[in-house]
């Protein structure tokens, strides 16, 4: 049985993996590059932020499947905002026990459908040894005890945090689960950290064969990106490139370890530069919006969840929110300047799917009429245009927003998600509820390409088994990838 690493840059952009290895600044993802097949144009889940994408390359589900909605979202059943971390001011506002809570464990044994195994849960169950470096969504079978050490250890036990975690047999989340004694130094909260922690225990893995199949996350490059821009992430490419390498020389070298491995290389999602804020909460205060924490939360009228470069809005009384209050608030979100999709459902219509831009209005729900690049059929009421949706051979699709109509119409599907999704125009973000933003530096969560073309490349795996080149998609997503990490272990006929 070959070994398969899962590698997952975070918001590795793929002209800039390109220019990283043209400029030879990433050996090891260029000799991945040279062997296998790469997918510039991998398309992210909507919103295209870290959560919702982990869920979907885990599960190989959309969100509407997998039930994690973005990253920061309402909870109707508990009446409160989850926060997954969207910046360090939002974890001081929702509190630090609060996000802890609901990042590392609520999202993996609450959040996350238990209906949906994920690629751990799938190949503990047929015998696979796994293994993960820290990577949001890790659920298995195999029993963790809490053993926190460094700055978090205090942070727990003033916390009183004590969760025992399911996860792969062999379990990396830094300062939080260690499922072996290693000399690494762990790191969790700290950008710049993770990387060099993900190599070390890498290695180790692989110098004591303790896997067959390894998710290898490098997540440091979001942050890098976050600070200074996607056109600036040539250095945290090449240490993300380092730290792959030193897994590599634990296997006798980049050249030896793609001989004997299969590998994948993705990302979850690319960024853009913003330029521009959007205070979403400030723009609708004509309407009560819950607040964190917030005192007095029957009072509250509608509940505002931004989400970087996206944001979604709740109506936090819909058996009392008459449908011209509704169709103010669509009004007025029209008015405010960053705003460019609108999407929301009409139950009135058996839940269609409607669309808003400058360009115009469109409907749409499954059906037969219409063909994306997926194979899915679509049938659609309205101006094409709305979302440059161009017909080519048979086949709807759009340059600007990539795999636009399945992507909606599963965000507007997932259970925990807003009554109307928004998405951000080009340079703009949605400020979160700590009040930080990432202008003069990039971000993610929109519907347009640059956010949402993620990276993907395959060595001795997937379609460069062969396979039946008719069944590959014309659209590559990244929920494709965990049925394929499954299939390479599936020996059955």
């Amino acid at each position: 049985m070959t070994k398969l690493v899962l590698i997952v840059v975070d918001a590795l952009k793929p002209a800039m993996l390109e220019r990283a290895v043209a400029e030879g600044h990433a050996p090891a993802f260029a000799e991945i590059l040279r062997r296998g097949t790469y997918i510039p144009d991998c398309v992210s889940v909507f919103p295209s932020v870290t959560p919702a994408a982990a869920a979907s390359i885990t599960t190989g589900t959309m969100p509407d499947a997998h039930g994690i909605p973005s990253i920061c979202w309402y909870h109707r059943g508990e009446r409160r905002y989850v926060d997954y971390g969207s910046s360090g001011a939002s974890v001081r506002t929702f509190g630090v026990l609060r996000a802890l809570t609901d990042t590392v464990y609520n999202m993996n044994f609450d959040h996350l459908s238990r209906r949906q195994l994920t690629v751990f849960e799938r190949l503990d169950d047929m015998g696979v040894r796994t293994a993960c470096t820290p990577f949001l969504v890790f659920r298995g079978r195999v029993r963790h005890e809490l053993g926190v050490q460094g700055w978090l250890r205090r942070v727990a036990q003033a916390a009183n945090f004590r969760h025992a975690v399911y996860g792969p047999a062999e379990l990396f989340y830094g300062e939080l689960y260690s499922s072996q004694v290693v000399d690494c130094r762990p790191t969790l909260a700290r950008p710049g950290t993770r990387d060099p922690y993900s190599g070390c225990v890498g290695a180790h893995v692989e110098r004591n064969d303790l896997y067959d199949f390894m998710l290898f996350s490098l997540p440091d490059n979001d942050h890098h990106s976050h600070r200074f821009g996607p056109q600036e992430t040539i250095p945290s490419i090449a240490r993300a490139d380092s730290h792959l390498m030193e897994l590599a020389d634990a296997a006798g070298g980049i050249e030896r370890f793609l001989d004997d491995h299969a590998v994948i290389l993705m990302s979850d999602h690319a960024q853009i530069g913003v330029s521009h804020r959007i205070n979403l909460q400030a723009a609708l205060s004509d309407w009560r919006v819950l607040q964190p924490n917030d005192l007095s939360p029957d009072e509250a009228a509608i509940a505002v969840a931004p989400g970087a470069r996206s944001a979604m809005i709740y109506e936090l009384d819909q058996e009392h929110f008459p449908a011209k209050s509704f169709r103010r608030l669509l009004r007025r979100l029209r008015e405010v300047e960053g705003v460019e999709v609108i999407a929301w459902r009409d139950h009135t219509r058996d839940g269609e799917a409607c669309i808003w831009t400058e360009r115009g209005e469109l409907r749409f729900r499954p059906g037969t009429s219409l063909r994306d690049l997926r194979g899915e059929r679509w049938d659609v009421d309205g101006a094409l245009r709305t979302l440059e949706l161009e017909e080519e051979d048979g086949a709807v699709s759009s340059r600007t927003y990539p795999d636009a109509l399945r992507r909606i119409w599963s965000a507007l599907s997932c259970k925990g998600s807003g009554d109307i999704l928004i998405s951000a125009a080009r340079g703009y973000e949605f400020t979160d509820w700590g009040g930080a933003d990432h202008v003069g530096g990039g971000s993610h969560g929109s519907l347009r390409r640059g956010d949402s073309l993620a990276t993907l490349a395959f060595v001795n795996c997937g379609p460069d088994l062969g396979g039946d080149p008719d069944r590959r998609p014309a659209q590559w997503s990244i929920s494709d990838v965990a049925p394929i990490v499954v299939s390479h272990f599936d020996q059955s006929p």
